[in-house]
């Protein structure tokens, strides 16, 4: 059996690299999408990706406060998901 550290440590590691891996084809997607909706599906699954980061940085750190700059980034990002995704169809963000 494997000890629950050297678990939970070579669990970190592997999702990690799934997430980051997860990252570099988000970016692609955003480089090369054919449309606006897929750049905008891009910049979305980033802003996610980017809070998994966080949220398994705060984990192996130990500590609280990734996870509050995690639930800031999530709340950021969803705003501003909403308003490019606005911006496109209206032309404008505020009427």
């Amino acid at each position: 059996m494997i000890p629950a550290d050297e678990f939970l440590s070579l669990a970190l590691i592997i999702s990690i690299a799934a997430v980051a891996i997860s990252q570099l084809l988000a970016m692609v997607r955003l480089v090369i999408g054919p449309g606006s909706g897929d750049r905008i599906l891009a910049l979305d699954t980033m802003v996610l990706n980017a809070i998994a980061l966080i949220v398994l940085l705060g984990i192996s750190q130990g500590t609280r406060m990734y996870f509050e700059a995690a639930l800031i980034i999530a709340m950021l990002g969803f705003v501003s998901t909403v308003a490019y995704a606005r911006f496109v169809l209206r032309g404008d963000i505020i009427e």
